[in-house]
């Protein structure tokens, strides 16, 4: 999880824990005593509960969106997050009796292969979520709600998000708050995700794919018929400020607007180019002159923390060692009526 090697744990321990020690703790063929577990739960930022923790986590195959070839170590670093976060969640849900089963809506989809399909798929997951055609709000909470696990990670920036099975049932998709770092790069980012789990693409490559995905989450954050109540059916010309008004209602940014726009139809592809020079020309590919100011965040896991301990089903100390703190720390944050 923190990418080190054994000597830069070493070197992180004042080696107050040899490098061969670390290696033999590793192999399984010694056992750190309470005070090194300590010393090696401080340095790599975990409870030392973390080392006897029961709750089973496996991650089935996993796929990422990643500008560049990633190394093996940061891959396995995600991984690894990953599953430290969803242990803690799942031993949770374990301890409450909740239900984590999750029913596809999408099954119907099989051999995804054009723009028509993932445009109906989208429609069809909206009726199945009983979501209209108006703005989502809170797309994080929708997902967590709907029991697909999101997960934010903070890693190096050629990852944007991730999605896989956990125990082979439970969908998880995941993001980078260093790269997806604005409400709604993290609304696209995570529908797309949601594309990759719930969708079953056919013969297609893997830049079709990615295509297909982004399409669909603008299909989900703009329906058409909703894009075409608020540009028309046809247009030969749009202004920045309906962009970012639109923009601001549905939580979509206003380069993806334009892709839907083209999508729909409503705008040729020769004036889509026009306007992505346009916005290059004014430095707005990255940073658009308008933000959506929309929440994108859930409370569910410590809405559940809590719940377990007014209950009493759970200590003060296990609901810190949940919530991956130290216990006096923990404490500090607690309002007692």
């Amino acid at each position: 999880m923190n990418g080190f090697s054994l000597q830069e744990l070493a070197d992180a321990l004042e080696n107050k824990v040899t490098r061969q020690a670390l290696h033999r703790y590793e192999k399984g063929e010694v056992v750190p005593d309470s005070e090194k577990i300590g010393w090696l739960s401080k340095v790599m930022g975990v409870t030392p509960d973390y080392f006897f923790r029961s709750t089973k986590v496996e991650l089935g195959d996993v796929e990422y969106r990643k500008l560049d070839k990633m190394s093996s170590k940061e891959a396995v670093a995600i991984k690894e997050k990953t599953k430290e976060y969803l242990s803690r969640y799942l031993e949770l849900e374990e301890i409450l009796g909740l239900p984590t089963e999750f029913v596809n809506p999408l099954t119907d989809f099989h051999n995804v292969t054009s723009y028509e399909q993932v445009n109906q798929a989208a429609k069809a997951l909206r009726e199945a979520w009983d979501l209209g055609l108006g703005p989502i709000f809170n797309i994080v909470e929708l997902l967590e709600d709907k029991h697909i696990k999101v997960v934010k990670l903070k890693v190096d920036d050629d990852f944007d998000g991730l999605q896989t099975y956990v125990n082979q049932t439970i969908p998880v998709v995941a993001y980078n708050t260093k790269k997806t770092n604005k409400p709604d790069r993290i609304r696209f980012t995570l529908l797309h995700e949601v594309a990759h789990l719930l969708l079953h693409f056919g013969k297609v490559t893997e830049k079709q794919k990615e295509n297909l995905c982004h399409q669909f989450a603008g299909a989900m954050l703009l329906p058409e018929e909703t894009i075409r109540e608020e540009l028309g059916q046809h247009r030969t010309k749009l202004s920045p400020q309906e962009l970012g008004n639109i923009k601001k209602q549905y939580g979509i940014s206003m380069q993806a607007i334009i892709m839907r726009a083209k999508d729909c139809r409503i705008i040729n592809e020769h004036y889509t180019k026009q306007l992505f020079f346009f916005f290059k020309q004014m430095d707005w590919r990255i940073d658009e002159p308008v933000d959506y100011e929309g929440v994108e965040q859930s409370n569910r896991f410590e809405q559940l923390l809590f719940r377990a301990l007014a209950e009493e089903q759970i200590s003060m100390s296990k609901a810190a060692v949940l919530n991956n703190q130290p216990l006096a720390e923990f404490k500090k944050q607690q309002l007692i009526f």
